[in-house]
């Protein structure tokens, strides 16, 4: 055997440095020799030790041996000075979940000698004598009622195990073996339960992957008077006896769970807040009912039914529901009651200053200006300012606009690129060149997107009737003289990603798969803080017609649709389009704003040449020549740089600069392409 370590309290365990080996047989070797002790001890005290069968069968001796032990070590009588009916000690978790229960005095017996073996070994072969079997160390239905001086012929006893009775129904109970005759079928006490009544607080781990922390921002629901009182009477409700099940409708996710959760917090009641599938409800209320705690469940699965039915048959657990479809009455006997989750004021300053550490509201930026776009609130803002704290910290830098931007855009991701191209806008205000008309109502498109809470909202200029509080552009004007660009510019001063919709993803030739693909585009924008732009919208959004035939039915059916849910936007979209004329007057009626783009006249042309060449190295004297370019080819923004990026390309293949030759032949090829005549070349 390996010496031991000097200086080591137990030789036996002691590492060996030099043999790994050796020192790990010391050990086993020690252990050895412990077990060996173990079992001269245990033979010298055990009467039964040399008996043959020992083990298959307990004797009379064998069992009074063990209540002896039992009763020396506190197990069996209840202690000196202290009467078995006396008031139970502090923390006695198990007279507070009974009495939390309402478990009567059967059932509250038969829990705890359920649990008995559980939690003590020593009634394992108690157990197993009186139920004259060794291998039974389980109490059974029999022995239960033995024990509580309860007759097992009477109904009314032998239905504490049925299904349906308080114990088994609430998951404190199991009933095994079902294939056994009534009176011989183990009870056992679920691991849940007994760790619960030992002390243990964590959540069945079949749980824990569907649990999240509750969501509140109590600088939001403070400043939101209308939120405020819906979530004191929701309070209200919650802190009454049985106060059943609540289902909150969301017109915009995350609403309804906002809103439960200060109702919670205000009843003065915890709460287990889960997503998960309907096969952990048994689980779940087993959970809320040990700890007492209520249920927030959001969002439902997607058939809410089987959840449903299970959660509003638990009168004694108060329970939250939350999801942004109506309430189906089909989904279960027994209805909640259902309410529409108030609209909530998100993105507050205060809330935004406070998550971001920095209570006075001064991070060194216009921070008003800067989260005025983005509807985020409770959990999601949270997580969007330690998000920007790491970028910047990332960076090595202070907090800036763009950290917090780009933080925010993330908790914005969507599954918008299903249906959309997203731009990361990379422009700004300086890359327009626009007359001051339509830029000036460009600005003014971004000031409502930051200012539609307060106008729409606060001040209660929504026209009602259902009304979102979205904004909506329209951008006319012939191709190339920006519209797209603009678009992006917009979405850039607000910090938001820019989603184009793929009109191919959306229209479809079957009848009402055009509706569908739209609805899924506009659900999803409600959620989502981004700027949606149909390109080409005539496409979409045309004149509805003279009905002739089917197809002319089917396509103001579209438009009619289009008109409905526009009006119940929340979102940012914007619509362009070559020819103004042919969108319907009804939807140029729902538009905030219609901004014209003019062709360029030979001043904006000369500024766009000037602008497309800012970062290419020309010849000298090229941007003199720029204004003779500009008066000669009447060229929108779009064919300008395409020229310009022709001449790019000639110059790039020559290893040289730009000329003003490669400028003009640039030119030259946009009218060709247009099919125009070239200035120059005659007829062709």
């Amino acid at each position: 055997m390996t010496a031991p370590v000097h200086g080591s309290t137990d030789p036996g365990f002691a590492a060996h440095p030099a043999d790994p080996a050796g020192a790990l047989l010391a050990r086993l070797a020690r252990l050895r020799e412990r077990v060996a002790l173990l079992v001269d001890r245990r033979a010298a005290d055990d009467p039964t030790a040399d008996d043959p069968l020992r083990g298959l069968y307990l004797s009379e001796e064998a069992v009074r041996r063990h209540l002896l032990l039992a009763a020396e070590t506190g197990g069996g009588e209840a202690p000196a000075g202290r009467a078995a009916d006396a008031p139970p000690p502090p923390g006695d978790r198990f007279t507070g979940l009974a009495a939390r229960l309402g478990l009567g005095e059967l059932d509250a017996a038969v829990l705890l000698l359920a649990l008995a073996p559980d939690v003590d070994r020593s009634f394992e072969p108690l157990y197993g004598y009186l139920n004259d079997d060794v291998g039974r160390r389980r109490a059974t239905v029999g022995l239960a009622l033995d024990l509580c001086g309860a007759p097992a012929h009477r109904a009314g006893a032998r239905a504490r195990f049925h299904p349906a009775a308080p114990l088994t129904a609430r998951g404190l109970l199991v009933v095994e073996e079902a294939e056994r005759p009534f009176l011989t079928r183990s009870l056992r006490v679920p691991d849940r339960v007994v760790a619960h009544l030992l002390g243990d607080d964590t959540p069945d781990p079949e749980l824990t992957p569907h649990l999240r922390p509750l969501p509140y921002d109590h600088h939001e629901a403070a400043e939101d008077g209308e939120f405020a009182s819906f979530t004191g009477r929701l309070a209200a409700r919650l802190a009454a006896p049985g106060p059943g099940a609540v289902y909150l409708r969301e017109r915009r996710e995350g609403e309804g769970t906002a809103c439960a959760a200060a109702a919670l917090r205000a009843a003065g009641l915890d709460a287990l807040c889960f997503g998960g599938p309907d096969d952990h409800v048994a689980a779940l209320l087993r959970e809320a009912r040990l700890s007492g705690r209520a249920l927030l469940v959001a969002p439902l699965p997607a058939d809410p039914g089987p959840l449903l039915r299970e959660l509003t048959a638990a009168p004694d657990v108060p329970v939250l529901l939350a999801d942004t479809r109506p309430y189906d009455p089909h989904w279960c006997p027994r209805d909640p009651l259902v309410l529409d989750a108030p609209r909530r004021r998100t993105g507050t300053l205060p809330a935004w200053a406070a998550a971001l550490g920095d209570p006075a509201g001064a991070p060194g930026f216009d921070l008003a200006a800067t989260v005025a776009p983005y509807r985020l609130g409770g959990e999601r803002l949270e997580r969007a300012a330690r998000a920007a704290h790491g970028l910047a910290a990332f960076d090595g830098a202070a907090l800036t606009a763009g950290h917090l931007r780009l933080a925010a855009r993330q908790q914005s991701a969507s599954g918008l690129e299903k249906h959309a191209r997203r731009i990361r806008p990379d422009v700004d205000w300086s890359d327009l060149v626009l007359p001051a008309a339509p830029l000036a109502q460009l600005r003014e498109l971004a000031l409502r997107a930051r200012h539609r809470e307060r106008v729409l909202g606060d001040w209660r200029l929504s026209a009602g009737g259902g009304r979102g509080r979205g904004v909506l552009g329209l951008f006319a004007g012939e191709s190339g003289t920006g519209k797209t660009l603009s678009a992006e510019v917009v979405a850039a001063e607000l910090g938001l990603d820019l989603y184009v919709v793929q009109l191919s993803s959306v229209v479809d030739k079957y009848v009402g798969e055009t509706e569908k693909n739209l609805e899924r585009i506009f659900t999803e924008a409600d959620r989502t803080d981004a700027v949606l732009l149909f390109d080409e919208a005539d496409a979409v959004f045309g004149k509805r017609s003279e009905v002739k035939d089917s197809h002319d039915r089917y396509a103001n059916m579209e438009s009619a649709y289009l008109l409905q849910r526009l009006e119940s936007f929340d979102g940012i979209a914007l619509l362009t389009t070559n020819l103004r004329a042919n969108i319907d007057e009804a939807f140029t009626r729902r538009l905030d704003l219609v901004v014209d783009f003019p062709f360029p006249d030979a001043g904006q042309r000369m500024a766009l040449w000037r602008h497309g060449l800012e970062r290419v190295p020309v010849a000298d004297g090229t941007h003199s020549g720029l204004g003779a370019l500009a008066r000669e080819f009447e060229l929108a923004g779009g064919s300008i740089r395409s020229a310009v990026v022709t001449a790019a390309y000639l110059a790039a293949g020559r290893d040289a600069v730009v000329t003003p030759a490669d400028l003009l032949e640039g030119a030259r090829r946009e009218y060709r392409k247009a099919g125009r005549l070239v200035p120059g070349e005659g007829s062709w």
